[in-house]
């Protein structure tokens, strides 16, 4: 198991590398930076010419090595990860990247957690009852729901709700953790309970999408396996249709399902980053997008990659849950 599991490790390290490649290439791609947004901010407040404006955006560049090649900047980045750990320091938020991602990436991973477990439990319950009621009043419902789970994107389910909740509800306190008066509390009970009324809009619609895809996996998936000859034996055998579900069918139907989670976490953090940037919640999302509008690029390229990690290490479980689960896995893994 441990080879295994080194395997996967070691494969992964290329992937990641590339996938920096290319992020930062692509994060450098559209016009402009940093220093255009020093400009415009100082034109904008009428503090400056133009001439001045541009000599002081030069001078940044200059100072933080913006006006270097692409190629230098991106290995200047990559050095100071490898060897020191450093992403770099935080144009817009004037502190170290780091700073921002432990600030928000914990709130995100959190979310986005809650989001999978809640999205993995009921998902495949419902997936079992529609299964085990197949093109009944149940079936049809439930079919209905992941169909609608599945098609709407989560950005406009988010929006609907802002919409409903600030103008309809009258709601004051939308895009935030906590209450005023629980900010910097310490944690308790109340405090607890304050926190799921400020975030469970945004646990509901991103778990939404990913119930849905579990229910029609798993109902797919049991649906195919209630037909095998080994679930026909079982029932020759004398054993009630409940054990033969839980006992026999189950475990098999879940084999797809636990391969889905090498992507489904990095989908529920796709999401949460959705809906966070609707409700303007201090997780990535809004970082991401701030930090993309005015050019600071490390910010950007940090998270992105933390995005692009987070795929491989779900990957990594998923192959470790599979090959725990089925040892033709884990014994073709040790033979690569």
């Amino acid at each position: 198991m441990l080879r295994f599991l080194a395997i996967r490790i070691l494969s992964a390290i290329p992937v990641l590398l590339v996938l920096s490649i290319v992020t930062f290439a692509i994060i450098q791609a559209p016009p402009g930076d940093y220093g255009d947004f020093i400009r415009s901010q100082l034109m904008n407040q009428g503090g400056a010419s133009a001439v001045v404006a541009e000599a002081q955006a030069d001078a940044y560049r200059k100072a933080h090595g913006l006006d270097k090649p692409i190629i230098v900047q991106y290995f200047n980045w990559l050095g100071g990860i490898v060897t020191r750990g450093d992403f770099g320091d935080s144009f817009f938020y004037n502190k170290p990247v780091s700073t921002v991602v432990a600030e928000r990436l914990p709130r995100t991973l959190l979310l986005a957690l809650v989001c999978h477990i809640l999205a993995s439990f009921i998902g495949i319950t419902f997936g079992i009852l529609a299964a085990t009621r197949q093109y009944s009043w149940v079936d049809s419902v439930l079919s209905f729901f992941s169909f609608l789970g599945t098609t709407i994107p989560r950005f406009l389910i988010a929006i609907v709700l802002v919409y409903i909740l600030a103008f309809r509800l009258n709601v004051q306190e939308i895009g935030s953790f906590f209450s005023p008066q629980y900010g910097g509390a310490p944690w308790s009970w109340a405090k607890f309970v304050d926190l799921v009324k400020h975030v469970w809009p945004v646990v509901a619609i991103a778990t939404f999408g990913g119930l849905a895809y579990n229910m029609r996996v798993m109902r797919a998936n049991l649906l195919d396996t209630l037909n095998a000859q080994y679930v026909e034996t079982a029932r020759a055998k004398g054993m009630s249709e409940g054990a033969v579900i839980m006992r026999h069918a189950v475990p098999n139907a879940l084999h797809p399902l636990i391969m889905y989670q090498g992507v489904v976490l990095p989908y529920m953090l796709t999401g949460e980053i959705e809906v966070a940037i609707v409700f303007s919640l201090a997780t990535v999302g809004p970082a991401i997008v701030s930090s993309m509008a005015v050019g600071d690029v490390y910010v950007t390229a940090t998270f992105m990659m933390v995005l692009a990690a987070t795929l491989i290490v779900g990957n990594i479980i998923a192959d470790m849950l599979l090959a725990l689960l089925d040892p033709r896995v884990r014994l073709g893994g040790g033979k690569e």
